[in-house]
């Protein structure tokens, strides 16, 4: 298979490594020369691509024809609407020689409103979700063959939720966990790889939601991570996010369902 990575940030180098061990040939872009090596002396053949240039290059010297495409170029919220829709539009100039059989477009579960409730991908009030990336994720789905993953809270690896506060105070402990481990989102890009899904967007999500203090609790026991200095009344917004249509499509079992297992 070969594959096309599009932004090689911290899930997406994990998961060309992965695949590269499999045996796939990677191709895959980032913005700086030391990732750049880094990346070729890993076996994967990297290049230099930044889609917020003004002077973006009309043509890269690659392949034009992929198995699969993995798109992590963001859309944050930090971003103006001006810099987005600069950011897709060279993304799809940066397409228009290519073809491939299956993009997958990573987005957020950040899309929903910070309201009580369970969200799935069903909800479509455009009134509440994040009008940015709504942006991006409709850029991309007026593409062929893409499907949007909207992934929860990221960790695993050197990302341990504890760390975040360590020493300080939480606010936010009684919110519900809407986290995913790292390996279970490559396992989950591997599977979009290779299968036929009938959807055009899913959470990527683990299935139980503890309470952010309780997940802060477990992870600084298990990594040594100092503990807040308080939890505090805040914010108890009991926003739930469903990942449970990409589980059933797949029949998939998370190896890390549970966030205080982080």
């Amino acid at each position: 298979m070969r594959i096309l990575i599009l932004g090689c940030g911290w899930l997406a180098e994990s998961f060309a490594m992965h695949m590269k061990h499999q045996g796939h040939e990677v191709w895959a872009s980032t913005t700086t020369s030391e990732k750049y090596h880094r990346l070729k002396a890993d076996g994967i053949f990297s290049f230099i691509l930044d889609f917020d240039y003004e002077n973006f290059p009309a043509q890269v010297d690659l392949p034009t024809q992929f198995d699969f495409v993995l798109n992590s170029i963001p859309a944050s919220q930090k971003n103006s609407v001006v810099i987005l829709e600069n950011r897709f539009s060279n993304i799809k100039s940066f397409y228009a020689h290519m073809t491939w059989k299956k993009q997958v477009f990573l987005s957020s579960i950040g899309i929903y409103p910070d309201k009580d409730g369970v969200f799935d991908e069903s909800y479509a009030d455009i009134t509440e979700l994040s009008s940015k990336l709504l942006l991006a994720e409709a850029s991309m789905l007026g593409l062929d063959d893409t499907i949007i993953y909207r992934l929860g809270g990221l960790f695993g690896k050197n990302r341990v939720f504890a760390k975040y506060f360590s020493e300080r105070i939480c606010t936010t402990g009684e919110q519900p966990a809407n986290f995913v481990h790292i390996d279970d989102v490559i396992r989950l890009l591997e599977a979009a790889s290779c299968n036929a899904l009938k959807h055009t967007v899913y959470n990527v999500v683990a299935p139980l939601h503890p309470k952010k203090k309780d997940v802060i609790l477990a992870s600084a026991k298990k990594y040594g991570y100092a503990l807040p200095l308080a939890f505090e009344a805040g914010d108890v917004t009991q926003k739930i996010v469903s990942g449970r249509l990409l589980l059933e499509e797949l029949d998939y079992q998370f190896v890390l369902p549970d966030p205080l297992q982080f």
